[in-house]
């Protein structure tokens, strides 16, 4: 392991802005990512959707360049360039040859500073959006994931949908969404992070004045989720299959069982060797894919299941899914599911550092939560300390919890669900 993590530098600039690199001497490529600590989460109700409606806005152009312009610049050597909205993040990024960090980052950092808002994009970025949701509408699997979040938070923003909603999208004035960026977008809210081929202080000598004289308050406080899980919520659809998510509030990101709970769910449902994979599909053809995931967040958490199935299956799906489940509870995890899961997620991590997209991302995580960086040997001892017994004393912290269900589609017998609420109740 030697040599990983040596070569990252972080500078904390006179004005905030966190900038953290990692030279990978002979790579091709560099990648630049700049992070705001601010989400759909954040939002007020008023102007759900703002953050990823913002996110839209600033590849549309800036006061010297057109959305056409950035657009001709990225393709020109080859480039990527895109974006995501988090619950608790938004993040742009570019990746492109490292002979061409210089036009990456000045193109970057007008993007994230400098939008132009102009009206007519707005307006035709909003036409966009809205067809995004409905996209994501007739999509019975983003339905029912929503339907999830929803039921587990169901009067806490970490349950809205980070799109925004048909209501929201279509009010948002150019105004809201330019005030939103002044507000949120200050450089102790930003982080600058860049993998590849490259020098540090050049990397900071260009980014050093990103949003320098910004005066907004910032990311709002967030406050802890405190409300009760709905047990179940359907979404009536005239679908072929029932599609089902099974979810558990968990806990934060910063606990220190969320090593152990890596370790299990790719016991439980993370990989093609799990324990649902090899029962729902290998062994019952029940489904075509079934998975298990965590979801983290700075004061809470969200353990899923995932499986659609046929109508009339649905009861042995969620039958199979159940003895699973007991099966884990009672008697924990083998010593070769433990080595399986502990070398796969070692594996992952290693094969994610041969690219510096994946490496600019992991700093920019570590440093979004942590304020710092996790070394790989760091989350590697983390993941090999996992004992069978950690993996149990967690499954049981999680599973015990109440259940929520979420379905999209009526199945056969409409007791089902029901059934599958009150599992474990």
């Amino acid at each position: 392991m030697s040599g990983v993590d040596e070569l990252v530098d972080r500078t904390v600039t006179p004005s905030g802005l966190r900038v953290v690199t990692e030279r990978v001497p002979g790579a091709r490529s560099v990648t630049i990512g700049v992070y705001a600590a601010i989400g759909s989460r954040d939002e007020p109700a008023s102007l759900a959707g703002a953050s990823h409606f913002l996110e839209h806005l600033l590849f549309k152009g800036t006061a010297d360049r057109s959305a056409r312009d950035i657009a001709l610049a990225v393709d020109a050597v080859g480039g990527e360039m895109n974006a995501f909205t988090g619950r608790e993040t938004t993040a742009y990024y570019l990746r492109l040859p490292a002979a061409e960090l210089g036009p990456g980052l000045e193109l970057l950092t007008d993007v994230v500073a400098a939008p132009a808002f102009r009206p007519d994009e707005v307006e035709s970025e909003r036409e966009v959006i809205v067809e995004e949701l409905l996209m994501s509408e007739d999509d019975p699997d983003d339905v029912v994931q929503q339907a999830l979040f929803g039921a587990v938070y169901p009067t806490h923003p970490l349950g809205r949908e980070t799109l925004g909603s048909l209501d929201t999208i279509p009010s948002l004035t150019r105004e809201a969404i330019a005030d939103f960026h002044a507000e949120h977008y200050r450089p102790d809210d930003l982080i600058v992070s860049a993998a590849g081929d490259l020098e540090h202080d050049r990397v900071v000598d260009a980014v050093a004045g990103l949003l320098a004289g910004a005066t907004g308050a910032g990311a709002p406080p967030r406050l802890r989720p405190d409300e009760e899980p709905e047990a179940l919520r359907v979404v009536d659809r005239d679908t072929e299959q029932v599609h089902l998510q099974l979810g558990w509030r968990a806990f934060d990101t910063f606990d220190d069982d969320r090593w152990a709970l890596h370790v299990a769910n790719h016991v439980l449902g993370g990989g093609m060797a799990s324990r649902l994979f090899q029962e729902v599909r290998e062994e019952r053809g029940l489904a075509y894919s079934v998975w298990s995931a965590p979801s983290m967040f700075t004061d809470s958490g969200l353990f899923q299941v995932v499986a659609s199935t046929g109508r009339a299956r649905l009861g042995e799906l969620l039958a199979v899914v159940d003895d699973v489940l007991e099966g884990v509870l009672a008697d924990g995890v083998t010593d070769e599911e433990l080595a399986v899961a502990t070398g796969y997620l070692e594996g992952a991590t290693l094969l994610g550092l041969e690219d510096t997209g994946s490496r600019m991302g992991r700093l920019a995580g570590n440093e979004v939560l942590y304020g710092r960086l996790v070394t790989v040997e760091e989350q590697l001892a983390k993941v090999r300390a996992v004992t069978a017994e950690d993996v149990h004393r967690v499954l049981r912290r999680v599973l015990d919890a109440p259940r929520v269900v979420a379905a999209v589609g009526a199945p056969a017998d409409a007791t089902v669900l029901e059934r599958a609420a009150g599992w474990r109740r």
